[in-house]
């Protein structure tokens, strides 16, 4: 039988990755400058590397991927601003800033999807009740839902995908090859079609479930596993704090002193990405370091 796994802070109160997690979150959807958004990213897919292991992570970006290039063409259609002119489609110029800062956007989803994903490691399901889940019951099934549906999402993501491949296999056989771009994207509307209409069929069956079981119906329930509150968690929160006030002085001072228009600000080593990129690699070595002690 395989041993269990350790994550970060296995040895902390639930409070401790939660707090963790939310400023990660926050610093991660609102610092909106590339270089706080390549360490964001780099963080996320570090520790999903360690989590999940390498090849589960680069599998995990092969609909990120098109997604982030998808938004970072859109954007200059739709956006016509700048003053480096790439090229014309139509009547319409194509500027650099605006390809840039669709680029932006598109690491910007996908390092809060990284994020998004590591806090169901880092504060899973049983944590997150024991948190919140006497106080807030409703909350906190939500919240541990909503974490526990992003990868969810991505597994039968990966089974519809294998279904229409083998489907489309069969049915390619002895016919003409089509364009390859438009049965590509013809493709993958279809399985963000089907996976939206599981996604609401699996929300009804669950919510009947929960039903049927008596939620909600009054009864104060318990928790599965009790977290005691010590002096070390104070302390560890007390710097996970002072940490986060620094790193959000950091994003404030880069992102207020950075522009995509009408001409991109220069970037310049700057002292400040050096505790930021180590803010985003604590869960990283935390994870490691939890490993290679229980080895």
């Amino acid at each position: 039988m395989r041993a269990e796994r350790h994550t970060a802070f296995d040895t902390a109160h639930p409070l401790v990755p939660a707090v963790y997690t939310v400023l990660t979150v926050s610093f991660t959807m609102f610092a909106f400058q590339p270089v706080l958004i390549m360490i964001s990213l780099a963080g996320g897919l570090l520790y999903a590397c360690v989590c999940d292991g390498p090849r589960a992570a680069a599998m995990s970006l092969r609909w990120q991927l098109p997604l982030m290039i998808i938004v970072a063409l859109i954007n200059p259609l739709f956006s016509a601003s700048g003053s480096t002119e790439l090229f014309r489609l139509g009547p319409r110029a194509v500027y650099l800033e605006s390809l840039c800062y669709g680029c932006a956007m598109g690491g910007l989803f996908a390092a809060s999807v990284l994020w998004f994903r590591a806090a169901t490691h880092l504060v899973p399901f049983d944590r997150v009740m024991a948190l919140a889940g006497n106080a807030a019951p409703t909350i906190a099934l939500m919240t541990s839902m909503s974490m526990r549906l992003i990868p969810r999402f991505m597994r039968q993501g990966k089974l519809v995908a294998a279904v229409q491949d083998v489907a489309a296999a069969c049915v390619g056989q002895g016919q003409a090859a089509r364009s390859g771009a438009r049965d590509a994207v013809a493709g993958r509307l279809r399985l963000s079609t089907v996976l939206m209409g599981w996604t609401m069929e699996d929300s009804l069956e669950t919510a009947d479930a929960m039903r049927a079981r008596g939620w909600h119906a009054g009864v104060r329930r318990t928790v599965y596993t009790r977290f005691r509150f010590t002096a070390l968690d104070a302390l560890r929160i007390i710097v996970l704090v002072l940490a986060g006030c620094l790193c959000a002085a950091i994003a404030a001072a880069a992102t207020g002193q950075y522009a995509f228009y009408p001409r991109m600000s220069e970037l310049v080593p700057w002292w400040g990405y050096a505790p930021y990129a180590a803010w985003m690699l604590v869960p990283t070595v935390l994870h490691v370091r939890e490993e290679a002690r229980c080895q």
